[in-house]
């Protein structure tokens, strides 16, 4: 009886779009899938516990269904995440990861900072928060491929 419960629910959260985006937190796992599954890859530099911006940014655009189901058949969706609170402390190497990828990809230190890759890694385009609609900012994605 537990089984078909947990089963019914699942499968309500599956098809009413509420499973959580699939973000990725290494980049060479990630640019594997991307080439594999021939998708763009869309890396975000955020603060996810201090950052205004990019707290509007997961709530009005990435954590959206709408975006959800975009993401899920063009995207690979990389996170490199810059917490401050202890509670949100990431692993050493974790940190070191995020850290190399701001080296090479987000040199001004911005946040939240979208960086739209090829399947190769090759950057096609950048961008940051905009108060946009989750379509307004899948056209912006897709413009930088084009």
């Amino acid at each position: 009886m537990k089984r078909l419960i947990l089963t019914l629910i699942f499968g309500c959260m599956t098809t009413t779009g509420l499973v959580a985006q699939n973000w990725r937190t290494d980049f060479s796992t990630a640019k594997k899938l991307a080439a594999e599954e021939d998708k763009t890859i869309v890396l975000v530099f955020q603060g996810s516990d201090w950052c205004a911006p990019c707290i509007k940014l997961d709530r009005e655009v990435w954590s959206t269904n709408t975006f959800k189901e975009y993401a899920k058949d063009h995207f690979v969706m990389v996170q490199a995440d810059f917490p401050r609170k202890k509670k949100n402390d990431l692993s050493e190497e974790q940190q070191a990861a995020n850290k190399k990828l701001a080296e090479q990809y987000n040199k001004r230190g911005i946040f939240p900072f979208v960086v739209v890759m090829d399947k190769e890694g090759n950057v096609l385009g950048e961008t940051s928060y905009q108060k946009a609609t989750p379509e307004e900012y899948i056209k912006l994605l897709t413009s930088f491929s084009g």
